[in-house]
This record gives C-alpha cells, structure tokens and sequence, in this order.
C-alpha cells in the first residue's frame, strides 16, 4: 500500500496481499494510486497528513498482537473457547436453553442476506425484514393480550426500565414512586434502580400481596410467572394500582403464555420480557430480543421502532417503520427514551420460530415442559423436600431442609449441572425446550443422597384443562398465532422458500455498498461470524459460575486491553449492548463522578446543534439539562458559543457530548482546545464513538482529552448491523472515572479471577465495586456477550498495521467519492486543508428549486440503479451523507459514483425541459417488476429508462419489492400485526 508496509511486507503465510488485511480492505495498491492521483497526493500517508490535524497524530503505532490470518486467529479462539465448560445450566432467571431450528440457524442466524442489512429506513428494499417483524409483532400481540407491540428491545431489564420511563411520562397522578414486586428478577430490579436514579424516581421494592398502596405511585411492575417460577393471580393488585392512577407492567415469559392467561386480560397495561428461549442461543447472555406490548392509546409513547402496515403508490400492500415523529432525531431533548435500534436479527429468528412451530407446536413445547416439572416436583417432594408453591409453570423453588447447600452443589458439580441458588437452604430449578427424562433422573440423583431415586415412569398426562400446577383460574382460553403465516410453513421446503423469498426482498451487502453516513457499513467476515454459533460460546449461561466462563474471561480481558490501548483509555465496560447504552452509561459514569466529588449540581450538557438525537434524549435521561452549541459554517463548533456556555454554566456544566470527527465529517483541528475549554470550566467530555473508523491506530479520544468514549462495535469492529440489530456500544474511560463503571448483582463483585490473560491491569477489571459503581445498564453482566467474538476475531486478524490502514483507506475512498462527485453536488463541509474525513456530505438543497426534486426522490432513484441511498437530510436537512468505508472497492465506488452522475443528468433534463416536471423517473421511483409490465403504459420516459438506468443493471437487477410507500397513509390508518392474507395478494 503506498506510503504504507502492510501490502508491501511478507508474513509467515505469504504476502500480506493474501492475508486477510488484503481482503477486509477492499482497493489494491494500483487503484490506490489511481484514487490518491486524482486527489493531488503520491502517497496515502500524504493524504492522511493533509486530512488529519498533526496535534492529534498518534506518534507510534498501536501495541496490538501481529495479525494472524484467518486460519489462524480461528485456532487461537477456538483455543479460548474450549477453556469454556458447557454444563446443563437450570438456573432460569429468564434465561433457558433452546433448540434452534438449523433450517433457521443456517438460512437466518449464519446468513449474510439477514445479518448485513441495515435498519429499513429506505423500506421498499426491505419488506422481507418488514414483514418478519410484522410476524414477531403479531406474535407479541396474540401472546401478551395486548393491542400493540414493538419491533423488539435490547433485553428484558431495559425493557423494564423503558417501560417505568413511559409509565412516567404518561401517569397524570404527580407520584415519584415505583413499585417493583421482590419477585422480579434481580437484573431486573437492579437494571431500574439504575435507570430510576437520575430520574428523581423512588423505586419501592416489596411484596405485592402485602403492599397497601400508602405511597403514592406511577407504575408498578409484576413478574410473571415469578423469579422462583411461582405463579400468582394479579388482578387484584393491578386493579387497585389503576384505582391509585399508577399503570401496571408485567414482565412475562412468552412461552408460559401459551398455557397461561395473558397479561391483557387480567389488566396489565404494558408487557415486556425476552423472546430469547423462542430459538436464540443464551450466548451468555446475548444478544436476544426483548419485546415490547401495550395498550394502543399509548402508542406514541412506545419506545423504538413500530412497523406498520401501508400502501405503496400503486396501492399494494406495503410495510414501513411506523409513527417517525417518535424519533429521538425530532424530539430531542424532549425525547423519553434514547432507543434508535432494537434487535432485528434476533427478533426475526424468534418469529421465525413461531412460524415454525405454530400455535400447536409451541404449546405442546410449554405442555412437555410444564409436565416435565411436574414430574420433577412430584420426584423431589417423594424424597421429602418440600416445594416452593403448588402453582408453577417450569420452575420449582425446593427449600433444602436438613440437607447442606454444599452437598447439592457437589453433586451436581459431579454431574455437570447448575442450579440456581437462593440463598444457604433454598435453590431453584427451571427445565427448557432441551430437558430430557435424563435429566430430571439426574437432577433427582443430585437431591436424593443415599436415598433411592422415585421412578418417573409413567410421565404425567398432557395438561388438557388442567391450567399450569393447579392454578385452573390462570390457565389460558383464548387462541393465539390464528393468522395464516404462522399455520402454513411447517414443512422445511415451505419454510425454505418462505424465508429465501423474504430474503430475496431485501438489498444487503450481498447485492452492494451500503454508503450510509454515520452507520459504517463495512465487511463483516465470514471468519469473524462462525464463532458465534460455536456451542462453547453459545450454549452458556450469562449467570453460570465463572470458573466455567474462562474462555469468556480470556476474551473479554483481551478484547478489553485492545480496545483500551486503541482508544487511549484506562478502563472498559463491556456492559453496554447497544450504542444507545454507551451513550447513556458513558454519561451516567460523568454524573456519579461528579457525585463522588460532592458536585451533584452539575447537571447541564452541552451538545453541538448538529449532534444526533440521541445524544439529547440520553442526557436527559440521565437528569441532565441540555444547552445547545452553535457550529459555525463550515459545521464545526462555535468555539466563541462554547466558551460563552461553559462560562456561563461554569458552576453546574457536568459535561460536553461531541462527535469527533464531526458530525459533519470533518477533521476539527480545534478538538483539543475545546476539551481544554470543558475542562476548565469543570466539566467532563464525552465522546460519542460513532465516527472511530476514522480515528483507529491514527488517533485517540484518550489522547484528544475526552473523558469518556463509546464504541460502536457494529460499525468501526465489524458485527453486523443485522438489518437494524444487534449492536454493542461499550465505553472506554479514564482513569478518574473508572471506578464508576457498570456494575452488576450477579455475579458477586469482583468477577474475578479471569483465567489465563496475566499481567492485565486491575484497572481493566474497572466497573465491579459495587459501593462506587452505578450498577447495571444491562441484563447480563457482559451484555451481548457472543457477538464480542466477532469484534476478537476483527482485530486480532487485522492488527496494528492493518487497523491503521483500513483507517487510511475509509478516508481515501470518502475523499475520492467526494472529488469525483463534487462537480455535480456540492461537497457542504470540508475540512482545512480542502478534505473531509471518512464521510461527506453532498448537498442536493439547490435541486429542489431548480427541479422540484427532493433529496427522497434521488433516494429512491438510488433503488433502480441497485443501490442503497447515504443517510439522507441528517445532519442538514435536503443533503446526503456518504460514508463508503475501507471495505468498498475502487470499482464499487465508481459504480455509486457513475449512479449519482447518472441520477444528476436526470434531473438536469427536467431542469432544461427534456423531461415532465412531475411525470419523471424520479418523481416515480422506484419502479417495481410489475409497475413496469403490468397495464398500459403511460409515463414520457420509457420502460428501459426505468428499468435498466445503468449497464450493470442489466447483468444483475435487484427490484423494489413495493413502489414508493406512502407513509401519511399509515399513519392515519395505523396498523401493526399481520392482516388477513388476502391482503398480500
């Protein structure tokens, strides 16, 4: 690589050509030089010289392992892994064992058309993943009882604690208090204490049967069947929580609910819990899909993404994300949650599985289970235990009596089995999808001591009308999973076919660049996903006891050290899993410092205007008040604006959200001065992450002076955007801050030892005192832990040289795209030396007035050229945000280039006449197979000029599934669970 020694050195398996280095980066030496002579430069290293401010250059490379090669960095993982034990794990708490379907597995889980799409904000090329979360929202519909659900959440706990937000801001009842029942699970309860906190919110921990309503109260939430699987009527309660004005949330596991009453029906007004059994590996401890279910009144409230049903512009049946207005990009500060993902892939999988099962296959999975721990229960009570309550669903609290919680230890150590335990007299057991009569023999065994094992043969009767235990009030009437799709694709030929032809309906990497601003959509490697389905790391138990999670351990510590010395950190939480969560703990982390110091006052956070929503909606959830910074006109921030704000608030400024570089994709040579001016005024700097592809082995936030950074792992490292989840967003501090990092109740704090790494900072190990840290953002005490193997694999197989010049080359390929462009679009802001950083902004405003041509119609103009639009009118409305990554070859890049030429011509010819203002392929775009063939036609331009704009088109032409949504039309007529077949056809 010019001005570079990775292309150019041998390693010990050839040339570096061939190593993966060679493959992740996509443009070879001889287009590099052929990119960097029309830009004016010799050498890449020149142009980074140009584009990167020289106070903020990093004077030596990163200290990173060598890169190893595919073949290699497997080996070594695999290594890692096998220091994982897999032990049957029955501790429950909401997180079970589960079969998933390998038809699923392969064509979904292990599928780059499903993992590397992206969010479907441009949904005419997205209605296969549409309408899988059409499905997993009419599961969560039918299930739950309720009338609306969402698209998924990122677990159970923030789930329950987006759910206590909502039922703040709706309750008209002025109370601060919120009932949490101690039968919840205490990730939960600890998760929205968290939350609570800087809300100014009381959470009562307490037993809802004895709980008399003498505080006043805005919600409450309810487990469902309980943490020790008991099984309580609720209804009482919720009515005397409506009576007190409060709104009740019941966290149900969605499995029980094919043989228990939903929460709908006996008065819950929102729901929640993880679909994760319904075929989502446990990974120890994600990534899974939370759902989300409420009332309709309500449903500007729910937090994350809705999808509705619409009509495209021919009139046909079309999906979108539903109710925009919700956005955190348009409400802001006034924003109640930060939510801008859910957990797409995994919510697919799991409505994948209800196609798969149906009704009757998924209550016969609850029936065997349910029968399963009956038998169980009727096993230990016969050898003398005594059981905890009578109505249960697949979990059995067993008071240990005269027995020593030791000896059952011991005895299922030996038999490779976990239990949950309670306390020193009582444990708990809960079965799964995979329990065998095998197991329950050997969970019997652990129990009985000396004493002989009852026989379990005959197994119990299937349950009929019996209700779940003996609890017949509570046992479900009402069907569910009713509609055609979940009744017809049963067969793995049908089911096949249905999840290729939805699959078929989306642009994904597989089809082209994806060149979106600010979401970094680059090579996911094949290499870097095969772990994730390894059972070593897939089969775990996020609240399994450590000594069976030392590969876990191995990789987080490593995992950690490199992200620490790439971002000049100190410490490193791995908890957050999403960049949401980063952002927020990030936050958290400043105000409990500032706490710490006895400055609970500084609450205002400055924010540049330009930033993204999130950062306000963050903010104010952590109690903050946001004060806007101006930018000036080349988009960077008003330093004078700055200072005036800083001094102003010099007595209560907590802190500075800033995007590096910008948000508008420039290089801000004045970085260091305005941490500089932050610090002097008290505050601390928070650096959102999103922009680190440009900063790896160049720079780093540590060194720039920010206090705090998150990383966007499904960007700059490699996991997957999953068509709009999962992600991870874990956070990098320094030193000062580190003490405050996420805690966790489980394991016990500190969880140490972690086996293998030696020599690993205690400061790494940073987050897990309990009496300093802020507690737990996330479910499980690594977030998604499984996916961190993709992040693993990505740098140990690039390494130092490597990282630095896939970091060389994002900013090449962006300069390139935006000299070839700019004679068509103006390039809206550039840095000093004339040059933008990984990403730049086209500015199509003039266009609206010269043709009547919006930024959304050259969007969806993009779609028949075969492209995916850049992120369009953010940060500045009618412009387009281009970020085409290290990832695209010269060739792809030209290919979007001569697309956008292409579509400028277009709009030329409407300019000078040549073409109707209003009748145009772009006004009408995208013209779909069946616009084209179907009825007379009846436009001034031709067919082929619709169809086949390109040459390449004409090799390989992806088609919109729908026409142009009309989007207003939904939204009037709100719509989100599957309709009646007909309507497809």
């Amino acid at each position: 690589m010019p001005g570079s020694t990775t292309h150019q050195q041998q390693g010990e398996t050839g040339l570096v050509s061939h190593s993966f280095v060679g493959r992740h980066i996509a443009p070879t030496a001889d287009k590099i030089q052929q990119m960097l002579e029309l830009l004016g430069f010799d050498t890449l290293d020149a142009l980074i010289d140009a584009a990167v401010p020289e106070s903020i250059r990093l004077r030596n490379p990163l200290q990173l392992p060598p890169a190893q090669s595919e073949y290699a960095a497997l080996a070594q993982l695999k290594e890692i892994a096998s220091k994982n034990q897999v032990y049957r794990s029955f501790i429950g708490m909401g997180y079970y064992d589960c079969i998933t379907p390998p038809v699923i597995q392969r064509n979904i889980l292990e599928n780059p058309g499903w993992y590397t799409a992206y969010t479907p904000y441009q949904p005419e090329i997205a209605q296969g993943r549409l309408e899988a979360l059409l499905n997993f929202q009419t599961m969560i519909i039918d299930l739950t009882g309720l009338e609306i659900a969402n698209a998924s959440l990122l677990d159970e706990a923030t789930a329950a604690a987006e759910a206590m937000a909502m039922s703040y801001g709706i309750c008209k009842n002025k109370a601060h208090g919120y009932f949490v029942s101690q039968d919840c699970h205490p990730q939960t309860i600890d998760v929205l204490q968290t939350r609570a906190k800087p809300l100014g919110i009381e959470i009562i921990v307490g037993d809802h049967q004895s709980f008399s309503f003498d505080k006043p109260i805005f919600g409450a939430i309810l487990q469902y069947p309980a943490s020790d699987g008991t099984i309580y009527d609720y209804q009482a309660f919720i009515e005397q929580a409506h009576n007190a004005g409060a709104l009740v949330t019941v966290a149900a596991d969605p499995l029980s609910l094919c043989l228990l009453k939903p929460p709908g029906e006996f008065g819950a007004d929102i729901a929640v819990g993880s679909t994760q059994r319904f075929g989502v590996p446990l990974g120890y401890g994600g990534p899974h899909a939370a759902y989300f279910a409420t009332k309709e009144e309500y449903k500007r409230q729910v937090p994350g993404r809705i999808v509705g049903v619409s009509k495209d512009a021919q009139g046909k049946t079309a999906l979108r994300l539903a109710l925009q207005t919700r956005e955190q990009h348009i409400r802001r500060e006034k924003a109640t949650s930060n939510i801008c993902t859910a957990q797409v892939l995994l919510a697919v999988i799991a409505s994948m599985y209800a196609v798969y099962h149906g009704a009757a296959g998924l209550k016969k999975i609850a029936e065997n289970i349910h029968n399963q721990t009956a038998t169980l229960a009727a096993g230990l009570k016969g050898l003398g235990y005594k059981i905890g309550s009578e109505y249960f669903f697949d979990t059995l609290r067993v008071e240990l009596g005269d027995r020593s919680l030791e000896e059952i230890l011991a005895a299922g150590e030996a038999r490779q089995i976990n239990i949950r335990v309670f306390d020193n007299t009582t444990v708990g057991i809960s079965l799964d999808e995979t329990t065998t009569m095998k197991d329950l023999q050997d969970l019997l065994e652990i129990f009985s001591g000396n004493s002989a094992v009852p026989s379990s043969d005959p197994p119990l009767p299937p349950l009929a009308k019996g209700g779940v235990g003996n609890a017949k009030s509570l046992a479900r009437t009402t069907e569910y999973l009713t509609h055609p799709i979940f009744n017809r694709y049963h067969s793995e030929t049908e089911l096949l076919r249905y999840m290729h032809r939805l699959q078929a309906k989306d642009l994904s990497l597989t089809t082209s660049m994806i060149p979106l601003g600010s979401c970094t959509m680059k090579l996911n490697a094949t290499a870097e996903m095969m772990p994730v389905t390894w059972p070593e790391f897939g089969k775990i138990h996020p609240f399994a006891p450590l000594s069976q999670a030392r590969g876990y351990q191995v990789l987080f510590d490593q995992l950690e050290t490199w992200l620490a010395e790439i971002t000049g950190f100190a410490g490193i939480s791995l908890q957050p899993n999403a960049g949401s969560q980063g952002e927020y703990a990030g936050l958290l982390v400043i105000r409990e410092y500032h706490e710490s110091r006895g400055e609970s006052d500084r609450n205002v956070c400055l924010i540049p205007t330009s930033a993204h929503g999130t950062n306000p909606a963050s903010a104010v959830m952590c109690g903050m008040k946001v004060v806007p910074v101006a930018c000036d006109d080349q988009g960077n921030i008003d330093l004078n604006d700055l200072k005036d704000k800083a001094e102003k608030h010099k007595s209560e400024l907590a802190a500075l959200m800033v995007t590096y570089p910008s948000t508008h994709g420039v290089f801000e040579s004045q970085i260091k001065q305005i941490c500089d001016i932050v610090h002097a005024n008290g505050g601390q700097v928070y650096m959102d992450g999103a922009n680190m592809n440009a900063q790896v082995g160049l720079c780093r936030p540590g060194d720039i002076g920010a206090d705090v950074c998150h990383l966007n792992l499904h960007k700059t490292f490699c996991i997957p955007h999953g068509g709009g989840g999962p992600g991870m967003g874990p956070i990098g501090v320094a030193s000062h801050l580190v003490p405050f990092l996420p805690g966790h109740p489980i394991p016990p704090n500190p969880p140490l030892p972690r086996g293998g790494t030696g020599g690993i900072p205690p400061l790494l190990r940073g987050g897990f005192e309990k009496e300093k840290s802020m507690g737990a953002v996330s479910a499980a005490p690594w977030g998604s832990a499984s996916i961190l193997v993709i992040s693993w694999m990505y740098i140990a197989m690039m390494g130092s040289a490597g990282l630095t010049d896939a970091t060389k080359v994002a900013i090449l390929n962006a300069n390139y795209i935006a000299r070839r462009l700019e004679p068509y679009y103006p390039v809206l802001y550039k840095g000093e030396s004339n040059l933008v950083a990984h990403e730049c902004i086209l500015d199509l405003r003039s266009l609206k007035k010269s043709a009547s041509i919006e930024v959304e119609d050259v969007a969806k103009r993009l779609m028949d050229y075969g492209f995916h639009a850049p992120t369009i009118s953010w940060p500045v409305a009618g412009t387009m945000m281009v970020e085409p990554t290290e990832s695209e070859s010269k060739e792809e890049l030209d290919r979007f280039c001569e697309a956008m030429i292409g579509i400028r011509k277009e709009i030329a010819a409407i300019e000078n006449g040549a073409a109707d203002a209003g009748d145009n392929v772009l006004k009408n775009a995208p013209h779909t197979a069946e616009s084209l063939i179907a009825g007379e036609w009846q436009h001034p331009y031709t067919r082929e000029q619709a169809a086949y704009p390109a040459p390449w088109t004409r090799e390989y032409k992806f088609w919109p599934a729908v026409g142009r949504i009309d989007s207003a039309f939904g939204d009037r007529n709100f719509v989100c669970s599957c309709l009646p077949m007909e309507a497809y056809s």
